[in-house]
């Protein structure tokens, strides 16, 4: 049985709260749309229930990419960035504080996790690469 960890654990009930969230915002969008401050609502191109809907769709996935562990530094990011968009959005009030906490948990989830291979340093012998012309100079020599 593998070791369960804090990362784990974050993971898990991070992922269970986003589609529990998704699944509100489904069943009551027009609700949810009521927290966007009304600056953020002249802002934005489509409708709020289309809103509403593309964001319970993004919980949804966020959640379900977090149970089942799959791309979890991405996804752990996207959430921190989804949530710091709420908080702009809606402002702080008795409701949406709570995601401070769950912005807190997502951005601890990224350090926790390593970031996809894409993302890593360049190892120092590629960083120190001879220049293309130099490469081109030393094959037309060797040619010779």
């Amino acid at each position: 049985m593998p070791q369960l960890s804090s990362a784990h654990i974050l993971r898990f009930t991070l992922g269970l709260t986003f589609i529990f969230v998704s699944v509100m915002i489904f069943q009551e969008p027009i609700v949810w749309a009521g927290f966007i401050d009304p600056w953020a609502v002249k802002l934005i191109p489509i409708s709020l229930t289309a809103l509403m809907t593309f964001t319970a769709v993004l919980d949804l996935v966020i959640g379900l990419l977090l149970i089942i562990n799959r791309f979890v530094w991405v996804t752990a990011l996207v959430s921190a960035l989804h949530l710091l968009g709420v908080l702009i959005a809606s402002g702080i009030d008795t409701v949406t504080v709570r995601d401070i906490g769950l912005l807190g948990a997502a951005a601890a989830l990224m350090f926790m996790t390593p970031p996809p291979k894409f993302l890593k340093p360049v190892p120092a012998d590629i960083q120190q690469a001879p220049d293309l012309q130099s490469l081109i100079k030393s094959e037309q020599e060797e040619t010779l």
